[in-house]
């Protein structure tokens, strides 16, 4: 039966602990800690589904199990044994195993797995009075472990398919930007809906996308479901609240967002890809040169992920074009510019300095948020 109280651990980026924890909190969790690519925190099954269903930063939300130390391969099987399996894991029900270990003497993550799932298995055949193998048959309860420096965390996965996909995106162009990294540089740009927000080099529409998120307050799991919604240890009703408590906070206005990029196929698929996520009507989509945008009696944001090229004559291309940015940019008045990238060389491309850089991974990707405040040499 599920606790009133749950240890949940929401997986993120690495660099977007900080948004992630700020959220949680907004979100009404309780006992946040952030450490390197996840946050921990204590709530209910509401708080469980509401976290699944609002997190813009989260990768996923892990339902803690149990944690203990694990230096061994003995102490793993014990450990995994001792846990109340059989209350979040119902009869007949597949629980395939995944993990990962990092700077602990247990380090090959297939024998890992190995042990946990055997574990597993005993511990859930015990409580059932059975013998042999067990039948896997039903909804699949994904077990994930987590192992740094010799202390292993066993985990239930309630999210399913990873929350970066939102559900908006079956139309890619290639390298995209992922869906959790954008909503972070548009919250550290300090969007809400305010002001203008325009998006250069858009690409598929993410960060326009995720900008109008922001604006409307949406929830982005609004349109999906997730995996602990087939639990039967938890009340299906609760899901159903708090998508009906989500949506109501959500807000109205007017907002001025604005996209485009050179190609006319990119622009496409961008505003096919709002209109599945519906915020198509809040962004104005359109054809044209970031080389050749101009904005003088405004003021707003710029949040753009302009391509910085993995092999080195694309690198090379990509340099050109943030030094030609760079001077369209200069050219503005009274507008800030927070622009992702991944280019070793960028703020030398781009002839200026950032006012300030934040580290932040674009899936396996190292990339830097720059963000130009100012606008004075």
């Amino acid at each position: 039966m599920a606790a009133s109280e749950l240890t949940l651990c929401a997986t993120c980026l690495f660099g977007v602990e900080g948004p992630l924890a700020s959220e949680l909190r907004r979100l009404g969790m309780e006992n946040v800690e952030a450490s390197d690519g996840r946050v921990r925190f204590t709530t209910d099954e509401r708080g469980l589904a509401r976290a699944n269903i609002c997190s813009r930063f989260a990768e996923r939300i892990l339902l803690e199990l149990g944690r203990f130390r694990a230096a061994s391969f003995d102490e793993l099987f014990e450990g995994v044994r001792a846990l109340p399996l059989e209350d979040w894991i119902p009869e007949n029900a597949a629980f395939p195993v995944k993990g990962w270990s990092v700077d602990s003497a247990l380090h090959s993550v297939v024998d890992c797995q190995r042990i946990v799932k055997k574990a597993a298995a005993v511990r859930l055949a015990a409580a059932r009075g059975r013998s042999g193998m067990l039948r896997e048959s039903g909804a699949v309860h994904q077990l994930r472990f987590a192992i740094m420096r010799d202390e292993a965390s066993i985990y239930l996965d309630t999210s399913g398919p990873s929350l970066h996909k939102r559900g908006y995106r079956p139309g890619r162009l290639a390298a995209p930007l992922r869906d959790t990294v954008a909503p972070a540089g548009v919250d550290l740009s300090r969007y809400r809906g305010r002001g203008g927000s325009c998006g250069p080099f858009c690409g598929c529409g993410t960060i326009a996308t995720e900008a109008a998120f922001a604006a409307l307050n949406r929830a982005p799991g609004l349109r999906r479901r997730f995996a602990a919604e087939d639990w039967p240890v938890l009340d299906s009703r609760v899901w159903r609240d708090e998508r009906a408590a989500a949506s109501e906070r959500e807000y109205r206005g007017e907002y001025h967002i604005s996209a485009s990029d050179i190609d006319p196929e990119a622009v496409s698929v961008a505003r096919q890809n709002a209109e599945r996520a519906g915020v198509a009507e809040y962004i104005e989509f359109s054809v044209a040169d970031a080389l050749s945008f101009s904005r003088r009696s405004d003021s707003g944001l710029i949040v753009t992920n302009p391509p910085y090229g993995e092999r080195l004559m694309e690198r090379e291309e990509a340099g050109r074009l943030y030094s030609r940015f760079g001077e369209v940019w200069s050219g503005l008045e009274n507008w800030k510019l927070y622009l992702l990238s991944g280019h070793p060389d960028f703020e030398t491309c781009f002839g200026r300095r950032a006012d300030k850089r934040r580290k932040l991974y674009n899936g396996p990707i190292i990339c830097y948020l720059y963000s130009y405040i100012r606008q004075t040499p």
